[in-house]
């Protein structure tokens, strides 16, 4: 799965400037009605659907790509964003078709179907269709290989895809419900209600660190963009300003850092990983939370508890090659200076390395945004401030920018090489293992912050509903 930026921005350059000029040049006043509605009215309203890459509700405030992209928009227009949210992708294109929203921002893939009746926005993303299934049971490599049951959300790019496949494979069937969204069918899946079902890759990588057993069978559309729709009407004003919009996000590096954060460290999944953190959750974290809450000062105890997991696998005894040891490997100096006097001991690990991580976080400068300021604090931790410092310079050489880690993580493998690391202040460093521990422990904050939310909520799934799903032969 690839999730870097599409970078196909400047061949919009040219629509943004004719409809510009069409705009103020040819078109009468009233055609800038939309636009300019937004605008005196001071909000604009965005359909989005539910769900971890587009939006959804944390404890103190709205998350998700989406959500935080559109939100970049509406500033940028200097207006209030005010987000309708929908279940069903059907309800969501009606709200936009009857002027319920003004635009829709919900990770849709540009199909032809859709094209023929909405405009859309500059690409953000590519992604492909997958086709899932319980691990441990015979992988389906091509569209003959199905003999069970497919279930897929209606009216969404699988549906149309589908259809379209059917031309060429008459034996094709699937059943489709507007019940259950991504998740939910992965769930179906899981407990084998149903034996397949297709996901978007995107949504796919992001669920695999919850749901580990979800295997890919095959891909069964090749890559397409993602984009935002608007209604076809004689104003270009909205569609110009978008174009506007995703110019200035690809150029200054917002899209890049927004992607990084909910994608970029998801790419590579290790299904064996995956599970073993999920069983030390359950089994052995409860025996350590309370020392990971009492402790945790200013910082969520789970990136505590990720921090410590990726050092010692939550062992006290933990030792490694180099002389770290203890629950959160502190070296003996680090230790000393923390005030711990025995680093095997559960308790005084932890106090001294959610202090020690603590001090990282202060050091980054204030202008170094959340969370990245985390992320680098992370790289810190493993491999210097010194070092890190070093990276963000040869970021800085290089056009980067040295305060965004999605910038700096990739300079940092350069220090293993001597053209790089020689005229820094600290020289040669193992670079690319500090990546792979932040990147590493963000993927085990993640996981264990919805395993944490979900045992909260304590919502279990609901029984699949027979009479929402129909049958496609």
């Amino acid at each position: 799965m690839n999730f870097k930026i599409v970078k196909k921005i400047s061949k919009f350059v040219s629509v943004f400037f004719l409809s510009t000029f069409l705009l103020f040049g040819c078109q009468p006043t009233e055609n800038n009605a939309s636009l300019q509605r937004i605008i005196e009215r001071g909000y604009i309203k965005v359909g989005t659907i539910y769900g971890l890459t587009s939006y959804y509700l944390e404890a103190e405030d709205a998350a998700g790509f989406e959500y935080e992209l559109v939100k970049n928009y509406a500033d940028s227009l200097g207006v209030e964003l005010k987000v309708v949210p929908s279940y069903s992708l059907e309800e969501l294109f009606d709200k936009l078709d009857s002027g319920q929203v003004d635009i829709l921002a919900a990770g849709l893939a540009v199909t032809e179907k859709r094209r023929q009746k909405y405009n859309f926005s500059p690409s953000y993303d590519d992604i492909s269709q997958k086709l899932v299934f319980k691990q441990g049971g015979i992988r389906p490599r091509d569209i003959e290989d199905l003999t069970g049951n497919l279930l897929i959300m209606a009216h969404s790019s699988h549906e149309e895809n589908l259809i379209q496949l059917k031309n060429s494979h008459r034996d094709l069937t699937w059943q489709i419900s507007d019940e259950f969204d991504s998740e939910e069918l992965l769930l179906k899946v899981l407990s084998e209600e149903i034996d397949y079902t297709i996901i978007d890759s995107n949504t796919l990588a992001v669920n695999r660190r919850y749901y580990p057993e979800i295997s890919i069978g095959f891909t069964i559309k090749k890559p397409q963009p993602l984009a935002w729709a608007v209604r076809k009407n004689n104003d270009q004003s909205i569609y110009a300003s978008l174009v506007e919009f995703f110019g200035k996000v690809h150029h200054d590096g917002t899209l890049l850092a927004l992607n990084d954060k909910y994608y970029g460290h998801v790419e590579e999944f290790n299904y064996v990983d995956t599970r073993m953190f999920i069983k030390a959750v359950e089994g052995k974290l409860p025996q350590y939370q309370p020392l990971f809450l009492k402790y945790s000062q200013e910082i969520d105890w789970r990136l505590l508890a990720a921090i410590s997991y990726q050092e010692s696998h939550w062992e006290p005894h933990a030792r490694s090659y180099t002389g770290v040891r203890g629950m959160m490997m502190l070296t003996l100096p680090t230790a000393k200076q923390m005030g711990i006097k025995s680093r095997l001991d559960a308790e005084q690990s932890i106090r001294g390395g959610a202090k020690y991580f603590k001090q990282m976080i202060d050091r980054m400068p204030d202008r170094v945004p959340f969370p990245d300021r985390l992320w680098f604090a992370l790289a810190s931790y493993n491999i210097g401030l010194g070092h890190l410092n070093d990276a963000r310079k040869i970021t800085e050489k290089q056009g980067g920018d040295p305060d965004r880690w999605v910038e700096v993580k990739d300079r940092l493998p350069l220090l293993k090489q001597k053209k790089y690391y020689k005229p820094t202040r600290y020289g040669y460093a193992r670079g690319d293992e500090a990546v792979n521990y932040v990147e590493n422990i963000r993927r085990y904050y993640d996981t264990l912050t919805w395993m944490d939310n979900k045992s909260r909520e304590n919502v279990l799934p609901q029984p699949l509903e027979t009479e929402a799903i129909a049958i496609i032969e």
